[in-house]
């Protein structure tokens, strides 16, 4: 018969190897970067963009998937996207370093036109405007608030990039609505195909309003811990159990993909929530 003593000397090492495991495998998921891919069909888009290809990245806050993000921009170079859509955080407001996230965009740039908008880390720090001139520099398209024709052959589908809206109102507060909304009403057509990118997942219901087509969104970070059948733990702006942490939303004609990102800010590391790149690919339906 097996003591109590015999069987604390069975079950202790058998704890320790499982936590050092979890342990192993925990660091090894935080920089396990996968790629997704997302059909995206409509009636609505022109003939000339079926099988358009949009790698979309979220969410840098300063990180590096391998020397100089190697391993990131790998993926991308392989992904062969037609463009790159970086919607926001690709800073850090805690700890800012523009160099890397300068250095990452002018890889990206060599891969395929990059397309930006900020998040709520960009508002919080002043090094962020002149990032945004270098940015610029090197060819980035920076959309703040407006609204750009993209064009192939002789026919076009739109883009709309918003800055976040902590830059106008406090990041607390809920007036972000307000403010999505006014930007919107402003620039949404739907006559044209229309993608938006936003940096806010939990505006939804504003996108639909307005009759986007695709939006591309980050922030909740995969809502950081994801528990199975349950989905992401707590996301900013949305609190525990988030409604939108990641993939695919979908409501009346409008698709929302949102990206887990690559980086952490507040919390350091990410639980069963490995950093992505996503590829969407675009196709005209009859």
């Amino acid at each position: 018969m097996i003591t109590k003593k015999q069987k604390r000397l069975i079950v202790l090492p058998v704890l320790a190897v499982i936590l050092l495991a979890l342990i192993i495998w925990i660091v090894w998921a935080n920089t396990a970067l996968e790629l997704n891919i997302y059909t995206i069909k409509s009636e609505k888009l022109p003939k000339s963009f079926s099988g358009f290809r949009i790698a979309h990245v979220s969410d840098l806050h300063n990180a590096q998937m391998g020397e100089d993000n190697e391993k990131l921009l790998s993926l991308l170079s392989e992904a062969e996207p037609d463009i790159i859509a970086i919607t926001g955080d690709l800073i850090d407001s805690r700890v800012t370093n523009t160099t890397i996230a300068l250095q990452f965009m002018k890889e990206a740039m060599k891969i395929a036109p990059c397309y930006y908008v900020t998040g709520n880390h960009e508002s919080r720090v002043d090094q962020y405007f002149k990032l945004r001139e270098d940015l610029i520099a090197i060819g980035v398209v920076v959309l703040e608030d407006e609204r750009i024709a993209l064009e192939r052959g002789n026919e076009s589908i739109s883009i709309i990039g918003v800055n976040d809206p902590s830059f106008q109102t406090d990041y607390l507060l809920g007036d972000a609505e307000d403010v999505m909304q006014s930007k919107l009403q402003k620039m949404a057509d739907e006559q044209f195909y229309t993608i938006l990118l936003s940096h806010r997942p939990e505006l939804f219901d504003i996108y639909v309003e307005n009759g986007i087509n695709l939006v591309l969104s980050g922030h909740a970070h995969g809502g950081q811990f994801r528990l199975p059948l349950i989905g992401g733990l707590v996301a900013p702006n949305q609190g525990f159990f988030p409604e939108y942490d990641a993939g695919l939303y979908t409501n009346n004609s409008t698709h929302m993909i949102i990206s887990r990102g690559i980086g952490n800010s507040i919390i350091p590391f990410r639980f069963n929530n490995r950093p992505e790149v996503i590829l969407i690919e675009l196709v005209r339906s009859s």
